[in-house]
């Protein structure tokens, strides 16, 4: 039975298979260009993929809005529909290599919808907490409404000054009836919340006010 021959060729007494990591790279150095590597080329295609993946988490009104093709908004919108863990994982693929075929025009769309989301993501996060850091603090010292008002002056005081009595009322009950939640924490009433409500309302409004 005869050997099968390898295709390839020598260089300096060493043999060089036909499409081997070598033989590419001999390949570039003949051509005298800078091409890509193959370590580059996989790294630029995992981040087209990811990049495929984070669409997927995109909000409706950011996704409609990019130039992508039908086939990538179908692929994609399927994916979001997919529950097997391996289908999805195929679906992602499938995702990724869609993305190759995009110009730079629609990736740097893509990104840039992507970065937006995220900056939106992290200033809804602040606003919460700066709203739960206000109610926390109206609620213990009293000597937090002169600073409230100061910063919020078309805030109602009055309704405000109402709910916080009526919180303070709601949690010294909750203490002494040791009505308490899953974690042992006194459970917050009705009163509490809707301060929350109240102060979110008056940040977001005076955000949107605000000059950029």
């Amino acid at each position: 039975m005869s050997r099968k021959s390898r295709k390839g060729y020598y260089v300096e007494g060493e043999f060089v298979a036909a499409g081997s990591d070598l033989d590419q790279q001999f390949r570039t150095e003949q051509k005298g260009t800078d091409a890509p590597s193959r370590t580059e080329l996989k790294t630029a295609s995992g981040a087209l993929q990811k990049l495929g993946e984070d669409l997927l988490t995109l909000r409706e009104d950011l996704f409609v809005a990019l130039p992508l093709p039908e086939t990538l908004q179908d692929a994609i919108l399927l994916a979001k529909r997919i529950t097997n863990f391996e289908g999805k994982r195929r679906q992602k693929q499938y995702i990724g290599k869609l993305m190759h075929r995009l110009d730079a025009e629609a990736l740097e769309a893509v990104a840039a919808a992507l970065r937006l989301q995220h900056s939106q993501s992290a200033q809804d996060t602040l606003l919460l907490h700066r709203a739960e850091c206000w109610r926390d603090a109206l609620i213990a010292d009293d000597g937090q409404f002169g600073q409230w008002l100061q910063e919020f002056p078309a805030a109602d005081a009055q309704q405000l000054r109402a709910l916080v009595r009526q919180a303070r009322k709601e949690a010294t009950l909750a203490r002494e009836s040791g009505a308490e939640s899953g974690s042992g924490v006194p459970r917050q009433g009705r009163a509490y919340r809707q301060i929350f409500t109240l102060v979110r309302a008056q940040l977001l409004s005076f955000s949107a006010d605000s000059p950029s």
